[in-house]
């Protein structure tokens, strides 16, 4: 398998999905996958069928467990080399944060370290209940930079995000859904079925009401400046004056369901 084959896309519909293809050593990301998670997502975005984007593992073992050390001796092992690999994760990262359509993470057996990184990047977690979690990085003796620990914080609280780094240890889908670092819980048979149902739910509003609610809670909780009001504001009065806007009125009036083009 080549690293290209490590990465999939694929368009279902409404969906776009991303996989992470590596289940030999838990769906982790070689340097040619982080590099490759912007191009696929760029392409989602300009496709007006895509409303919805799913990140996945492959197999059931695995959603995703960061980085592959096994190549760190020779891509990552000078600072040059650490700049360079380093670069593109955060390119990655900063690309999942920005997509403006919703993002969600499905989740079966470890999702650990950068993986679980990843799924805080989405917008959405949902796990089956094989869904392991944990930052194993106070056993390894590594320091946390304060943006990912940051989205952490966002979605778990202060008091757990202490102990998922405290402890090193891992965490149950249940214990998990108990932090709220996952939205949902289902039961592994069920899972797919579930993802459809979601996603569709979602692929069904307007887009421009999704995107504009997504920013507009990244702006409330950004670490690095004060929210843009402004362009929230600007987000708000864009639907306003959308066609979708007349078409979800009009729709509403005559007691069907709208068609949104998100425009």
């Amino acid at each position: 398998m080549t690293d290209t084959d490590k990465l999939l896309a694929e368009k279902d519909g409404a969906i776009g999905r991303l996989t992470f293809n590596n289940p030999a050593r838990r769906n982790a990301c070689s340097y040619a996958m982080w590099d490759g998670i912007a191009p696929i997502l760029d392409d989602f975005e300009a496709d007006p069928d895509i409303r919805v984007i799913v990140l996945r593992g492959a197999g059931d073992k695995a959603f995703c467990a960061g980085a592959d050390i096994s190549e760190f001796e020779t891509e990552r092992s000078t600072p040059e080399q650490v700049e360079i690999y380093d670069g593109a994760g955060d390119r990655a990262s900063a690309r999942i944060l920005s997509v403006s359509k919703p993002t969600v993470a499905i989740i079966r057996g470890f999702c650990v370290g950068g993986g679980m990184g990843l799924a805080l990047e989405c917008d959405l977690r949902i796990s089956s209940d094989t869904g392991r979690f944990g930052v194993p990085a106070a056993k390894l003796g590594i320091g946390y930079g304060h943006e990912g620990v940051a989205r952490l914080v966002d979605v778990v609280g202060p008091s757990f995000a202490k102990e998922i780094f405290y402890t090193a240890r891992l965490f149950s889908a249940e214990e998990a859904l108990a932090m709220g670092l996952i939205n949902r819980l289902v039961p592994d048979g069920e899972l797919e079925d579930y993802l459809l149902d979601y996603c569709a739910t979602m692929a069904a509003n307007a887009p421009l009401s999704l995107s504009c609610i997504k920013t507009t809670v990244s702006e409330l909780t950004r670490i690095d400046g004060e929210p843009d009001f402004a362009l929230c504001e600007r987000l708000v009065t864009e639907c306003f004056s959308s066609d979708d806007y007349v078409e979800g009125r009009r729709a509403f009036m005559e007691k069907r369901r709208p068609a949104f083009r998100g425009r």
